[in-house]
């Protein structure tokens, strides 16, 4: 046991670490540890065992340049080197990914980032995800901090998927337990009339994988309900209308409030979740503000997810597990 527990509250301690969670099934702060700095492998222990319980956990005024957030990230896994970055992520860094929402997004495709969203959400559960979830080997981890943000608006709100499937009745993760299904990039997007640029992007970068509807977590062998509403296409073996009946019903249970966390982010945040066992909502609720929203991302390598059953996923189109 690399913590000392204190029951009364909930909070766990190494050091001057203390998690403290802040929602009950999902979401836990962490004080007292700067990560910049040394961490000792106690204190790493604790946070690695926070990240698996409570599913992302959040780390406030922190002073990150990009080799500190780098060597952090090393500590836990190894970190993915993206072929293909932002334009406004760093040169000589290539496990780090910039965004900068107000400036990236506006005229990308030839949409402003209103039409953007509209089409790449058609619907209230569409843009929830996880990263990279339409490859075979879907990333460990992710972990974000925030350079600049706006006054107000821009949260990102996560969910608990372990806890989203235990809530289900028990005929109803009989029947899931068994299913797979195709996650796919571009999955609902709306193309545009006449030539889209975003459909051609898809063409040529388009990403498939036929995953388990419920995966078995690795590391901490929870069966996880791997559905979201951003890259899952359709459940394999059911007709379109049952699979798109069953897929909203899921999603929807997955997002219900009670297995939720919301995050205000500050300048010096940073969130660390398990892609694994979680899917989040990023923000559109501040680009009306002239404040610009600048977040570095690095993920950890993940593998190949497996179901109930011990079947593994299958590529349909895309890179290989462990190529990116």
């Amino acid at each position: 046991m690399t913590t000392d527990r204190a029951t009364a509250d909930g909070t766990e301690r190494a050091e001057d670490a203390v998690v403290r969670p802040v929602a009950g099934h999902i979401g836990a702060e962490i004080d007292g540890v700067d990560l910049a700095g040394p961490l000792s492998d106690r204190v790493v222990a604790l946070i690695r065992d926070a990240v698996l319980r409570w599913k992302v956990v959040f780390f406030r005024g922190q002073r990150l340049d990009h080799a500190a957030h780098l060597a952090f990230a090393r500590r836990f896994g190894e970190p993915v080197v993206l072929p293909r970055r932002g334009p406004h992520s760093p040169p000589g860094v290539p496990e780090i990914e910039t965004t900068a929402d107000r400036l990236e997004l506006a005229g990308r495709y030839g949409m402003d980032r209103d039409e953007w969203l509209h089409r790449r959400r058609p619907t209230l559960l569409r843009g929830w995800h996880c990263d990279y979830g339409a490859r075979i080997d879907p990333p460990a981890a992710t972990i974000l901090r925030a350079e600049a943000v706006p006054p107000y608006g821009g949260d990102t709100t996560w969910a608990n998927l372990a806890a989203a499937y235990a809530g289900l009745s028990a005929p109803v993760r009989a029947f899931v337990d068994g299913l797979r299904a195709e996650h796919r990039l571009g999955v609902g997007y709306l193309p545009r009339p006449g030539d889209d640029g975003y459909v051609r992007h898809l063409l040529d970068h388009q990403v498939a994988a036929v995953h388990p509807l419920v995966r078995v977590h690795p590391e901490t062998g929870e069966r996880v309900l791997f559905v979201n509403g951003y890259y899952l296409e359709q459940i394999v073996d059911l007709s379109r209308p049952e699979s798109a009946a069953l897929l909203e019903m899921l999603v929807e249970q997955a997002v219900r409030p009670e297995y939720t966390v919301r995050f205000r982010w500050e300048p010096g945040s940073v969130a660390f979740w398990d892609n694994r066992a979680t899917i989040h909502l990023a923000p559109s609720d501040h680009t009306q503000l002239d404040s610009p929203r600048i977040m570095h991302r690095v993920m950890l390598k993940g593998d190949v997810p497996r179901g109930v059953d011990g079947r593994p996923s299958e590529p349909l189109i895309g890179t290989e597990a462990g190529r990116w």
